[in-house]
């Protein structure tokens, strides 16, 4: 959990049309809850409403071929609440582009990851 909360850039894995997608988003660990921000009525806020997802983030060193990989399961559902989405609208989540107003919460149920040591 802790190298998942050092990473801002992470990958979502979802399913489209019956096959895998993976789409980059920049996300804030919120607890044991993966927070993302994207915009309502978009492809992946369509596709991953009340869905089971992945999630992964990692860090890699090229010079010293270090580094780290975590891949977090569990569904993912729309923060509908106001009072929850005004709670997330705090959080250190700076949207990528403009009119992100749509919460993505992923509850982690599963984690595994790995180093890859000098």
């Amino acid at each position: 959990m802790a190298l998942l909360a050092s990473a801002r850039v992470g990958r979502i894995v979802y399913t489209d049309r019956a096959l895998p997608a993976v789409q980059p988003v920049n996300f804030h660990l919120h607890g044991e809850r993966i927070v993302i921000l994207t915009s309502s009525g978009s492809k992946l806020s369509t596709a991953v409403a009340n869905a089971v997802v992945a999630f992964e983030t990692d860090e890699y060193d090229v010079e010293t071929r270090t580094g780290w990989s975590v891949t977090a399961v569990g569904r993912s559902r729309t923060a509908h609440e106001p009072d929850e989405a005004a709670a997330l609208a705090r959080l250190p989540l700076t949207p990528w582009g403009p009119g992100r107003d749509h919460y993505i919460v992923v509850e982690v149920q599963q984690l595994s990851g790995r180093r890859v040591p000098r």
